[in-house]
């Protein structure tokens, strides 16, 4: 596969099958730089394996992707982290550590660099910021709603400032005026460079986008 410069993720002919279940079939896909992608389509139809693979949750079964020109095949586990800390990743069910608090939860994404208490004090302060929720830095996850628990989760995604974001279903268990409040968080980071791939089945937000938006069905690319 040849390199393409305004391409930041090259999928082709991907494949992904679980014993003898596909879930996954030949997808062939390029993501450009600062691009705002919407996956959809029902449940079970590939969505949330596609951006599973992109993070190196799952090995593909056949094919070759390319992120930022690294070819993931080639990714030995001890240089993992270089291409993870170019991601950022948003999960429906927000994966916060309950006995931790708000800021203790995003801190962890600089602390795992070995950045300085200082700068990690001032990089989490400012993310919260952003996401309006730094009046709740020292609370518990669990003492959280739903919709501030996901604005949480997008904070320590966007705190090591990755060039790509995954968001898997992030607006999949909150109420309407929740989800619109995560996706124009989500914007307002496409806007400053970023590239989001956003995985849905709330049709209500991709049925006025401008984005693109790629229709998945028993993962395959339909449309």
């Amino acid at each position: 596969m040849k390199a393409d410069d305004n391409a930041l993720i090259r999928m082709f002919r991907v494949s992904k099958h679980y014993a003898s279940k596909p879930a996954l079939i030949n997808i062939t896909l390029d993501i450009f730089r600062n691009e705002f992608v919407f996956f959809s389509g029902p449940s079970g139809a590939g969505k949330s394996t596609l951006l599973k693979i992109l993070y190196l949750g799952e090995n593909i079964t056949e094919g070759q992707v390319l992120i930022d020109g690294m070819n993931l095949a080639r990714i030995p586990l001890n240089r993992a982290h270089v291409l993870r800390r170019k991601i950022g990743i948003i999960f429906q069910d927000y994966k916060l550590i309950p006995g931790k608090t708000v800021y203790q939860n995003i801190a962890l994404v600089l602390e795992a660099k070995g950045l300085s208490q200082r700068f990690v004090q001032k990089k989490v302060h400012s993310v919260l910021r952003t996401v309006g929720m730094e009046d709740r830095k020292k609370s518990f996850p669990l003492s959280l709603s739903g919709g501030e628990q996901q604005k949480i989760a997008i904070a320590r995604a966007m705190v090591g400032e990755p060039k790509i974001i995954l968001a898997d279903e992030p607006t999949g268990s909150l109420d309407v005026d929740a989800a619109e409040n995560v996706y124009g968080l989500l914007t307002a980071y496409h806007e400053r460079g970023a590239t989001i791939l956003f995985a849905t089945h709330d049709k209500d937000l991709i049925r006025n986008t401008k984005h693109r938006v790629i229709f998945l069905n028993h993962g395959r690319i339909q449309s």
